[in-house]
């Protein structure tokens, strides 16, 4: 991990942190910490800074930490990707957060199968576990808020129009479309298809919501290399 995170949890009082299980592991085989070993650590949902390491043994660490710096900005994007299979929703829920998008919607889309909905990994703890990993390794202290849509077509008609006003709607899926813009400022909302792509019914769909459909060349790439290379695009 690039910075260790700290939650509410973990304070002892002002400046003091108590650390055991995950993390603490990680310092010890990963990092191999000694006493006065000086750390990257932030404040989950709040200000980053250094922490000194005061005790150690095998199952505490504590520390004095100093928080003065603020996290980075979150790119001006809200993210609509259609549910992708178990063992890449991990990846790109990490992915998402260290990119530093604010905001993730989970989308149903006719290519996304219905065993997906049925993971353990789209139960809220599971989701914050890989957004944490995101965050330690970008050294960022904001989750992104994840939501969860099912239903593709009111989702699309009802609410997404509102949701999009004010930016500039984009879908990424590949064919003969415009290319994917490059180094905006502005506000996006981007939707990015399954493995396969949004079908034509829901480019359409999408398209009349505001959102329209642009490209990143002949090249078809998997939904966790899309989604690195249209916000690095993008932004």
């Amino acid at each position: 991990m690039n910075l260790l995170l700290l939650e509410e949890a973990d304070f002892l009082g002002p400046g003091r942190v108590l650390l055991q299980g995950r993390r603490l592991q990680h310092l010890h085989a990963v990092q191999r910490v000694a006493l006065g070993d000086r750390l990257r650590v932030g404040r989950l949902g709040g200000l980053m800074g250094e922490g000194q390491i005061t005790a150690l043994d095998a199952e505490n660490a504590e520390l004095l930490v100093q928080l003065d710096q603020p996290a980075p900005e979150k790119l001006p994007i809200t993210l609509l990707l259609a549910l992708p299979r178990p063992k890449m929703l991990k990846r790109v829920l990490q992915t998402v957060s260290a990119m530093g998008v604010p905001r993730l919607i989970l989308l149903n889309s006719y290519r996304v199968e219905k065993s997906f909905w049925q993971t353990p990994f789209l139960q809220p703890e599971a989701i914050r576990e890989q957004l944490l990993l995101g965050l330690e390794q970008a050294r960022d202290t904001v989750l992104p808020e994840v939501s969860i849509e099912k239903r593709f077509k009111p989702f699309v008609e009802d609410r997404l129009p509102a949701l999009a006003a004010g930016s500039l709607g984009l879908t990424g899926h590949p064919g003969d479309f415009p290319p994917c813009p490059r180094a905006l400022t502005q506000a996006v909302t981007l939707a990015i298809g399954p493995e396969g792509g949004w079908i034509p019914y829901e480019v359409e769909l999408l398209r009349q919501a505001g959102l329209q459909p642009v490209q990143l060349g002949a090249r078809i790439l998997r939904v966790e290399n899309a989604v690195a290379a249209l916000l690095a695009r993008l932004f």
